[in-house]
């Protein structure tokens, strides 16, 4: 139910102009009037913003409700209402608003892949870069119309340049491709002799060239940027090796995510291994990595030559799909970072081939500390689930498993439910649709080998795992078999 003051914000928002308010008004007006799709009142709002800081998402709320409504363009409308007050600014030096940093960070969840419709962080980083770029000429024409007021009749300039504006920055999370990348370029390389001035949290490139990401990396101010994933790039350990160089230059960079970067190193060359020796020396220039995403390369017993010259342990490892060994394992289980690892996701691992017992030294070794543990499509049957069992009891720490798309009947995801709900911090489990609740599934020539999920059999297994869950008293804690349905924990939020 909404507060009082909210119904009042409501009323007073569907008034515009707005009328002369008070101060700590403003914060609960803006989240009405963004909720109500008021984009000329936001507008308003923010060109007589009281406070040095306005945070969009604190404001508006509620992470879901950025995802269940539709709001370009009153995001637009803010963006709009800064770059109108810069450009009072240049025009008239002595006005000065109280705004200096818009904070848009965390207005999609990169991880889950949730966006609100009508917004992306890819259609909020083209907007935010045309704003920079706006204000950017802006300044450009005022400068030139100002030399040209100062000269004397000789014709030479004689007047000092008029002060600066002390400007805005705008801290956000930046989406790079193919389509962006020219205006993004441009914004950045504005830097900060333009008033508007971008400062990037995390920054996101898809499908574009080593040589482009570069271009951006160079231009990013450095103080600020905490994440960088590099996704569908393909460029392999040459396109890497060009790359990392340049991170260097971020001290607060924690994580790293390099997905689908056509890594191969499954069958090694003179070239390769020198490759490896490369890459692995740029990740040790990295002091403050603590997370590391190499989904999709294919590492094929190489994870220690990958990681030898980290400085600090890892908290955070994603190697799904990763085509691992029993020595990948094996030197995880040995080495440093396995005390400290947080997050684990080890998607893809087949168990069914030696892989089950390095699994468990590994999960020993992490147990102390693992929060997050991705077990996904890991060809598990039962008879691996009950070896694991007792190793994962003992993680005592961890909120988060999942099970999705391995081969368990519900027998054994019966008991696993009953025998891990001593770990009281688990708060959400991902199973598999259980193996009994499939059946044949016709075909225009009788019955194939494909199986489907037989309804019925699924809701009566689900019926049971809730039972279970409803007996123990454990009401904080999901079993869920939809792999979509929650937020995946982020490491920063770990």
């Amino acid at each position: 139910m909404d507060s009082l003051l909210f119904l009042c914000a409501r009323r007073v928002v569907a008034r515009h102009p707005l009328p002369t308010l008070p101060t700590d008004l403003y914060p609960v007006l803006f989240q009405v009037a963004f909720l109500d799709g008021r984009p000329l009142v936001l507008r308003d709002l923010v060109a007589a913003w009281p406070f040095p800081v306005l945070h969009f998402q604190r404001l508006v709320g509620r992470r879901d409700l950025l995802r269940d409504h539709t709001c370009k363009l009153c995001v637009q409308a803010v963006f709009q209402a800064v770059v109108a007050q810069l450009r009072r600014e240049l025009e008239e030096p002595g006005r000065h608003s109280s705004l200096r940093v818009l904070d848009m960070t965390r207005l999609s969840d990169s991880v889950s892949g949730h966006t609100p419709p009508g917004l992306t962080v890819w259609s909020s980083t083209k907007a935010l870069a045309k704003a920079c770029v706006e204000v950017s000429k802006h300044q450009g024409e005022f400068q030139k119309r100002g030399s040209k007021r100062h000269k004397g009749s000789s014709g030479a300039a004689t007047a000092v340049a008029s002060p600066q504006p002390p400007g805005v920055d705008v801290h956000a999370d930046l989406f790079v491709d193919r389509r962006s990348y020219g205006i993004l370029r441009d914004a950045l390389q504005a830097g900060a002799a333009c008033p508007l001035r971008l400062k990037c949290r995390e920054f996101k490139a898809v499908d574009i060239s080593a040589s482009e990401i570069v271009t951006l990396l160079e231009s990013l101010d450095p103080s600020c940027l905490r994440r960088v994933e590099l996704c569908f790039n393909y460029f392999g350990l040459t396109g890497l090796s060009v790359i990392l160089p340049h991170l260097s230059r971020f001290p607060e960079l924690r994580s790293l995510k390099l997905r689908y970067s056509n890594v191969d190193l499954r069958h090694l060359t003179p070239e390769s291994a020198n490759g490896i020796r490369r890459v692995a020396k740029q990740l040790g220039m990295l002091p403050s990595l603590r997370e590391l995403n190499l989904g999709s390369s294919q590492l094929s017993g190489n994870l220690r030559q990958i990681l030898c010259d980290l400085q600090a342990p890892l908290e955070s490892l994603e190697l799904g799909s990763c085509s691992l060994a029993p020595a990948d394992l094996a030197f995880l289980s040995q080495s440093f970072h396995a005390p400290a690892l947080k997050k684990l996701d080890l998607s893809g691992l087949k168990v069914s081939q030696g892989l089950l017992e390095p699994l468990r030294l590994l999960l020993e070794e992490t147990s102390a500390s693992l929060l997050h543990l991705d077990l996904l499509g890991c060809h598990m049957a039962d008879s691996h689930l009950e070896a694991l069992l007792p190793t994962l009891r003992r993680c005592s720490r961890l909120r988060y498993l999942g099970l999705y798309g391995n081969s368990l009947s519900t027998a054994a995801l019966k008991g696993l439910l009953q025998k891990t709900l001593e770990l009281l911090d688990l708060k959400l489990v991902v199973y598999p649709y259980p193996m009994d609740c499939y059946k044949p599934a016709p075909s225009e020539f009788g019955w194939d080998f494909e199986e489907v999920v037989d309804e019925e059999l699924l809701a009566a297994a689900t019926t049971e795992i809730s039972q279970l869950l409803e007996n123990s008293g454990r009401t904080d804690l999901i079993w869920t078999y939809n792999p979509f349905s929650h937020e995946a924990l982020d490491y920063f939020s770990l």
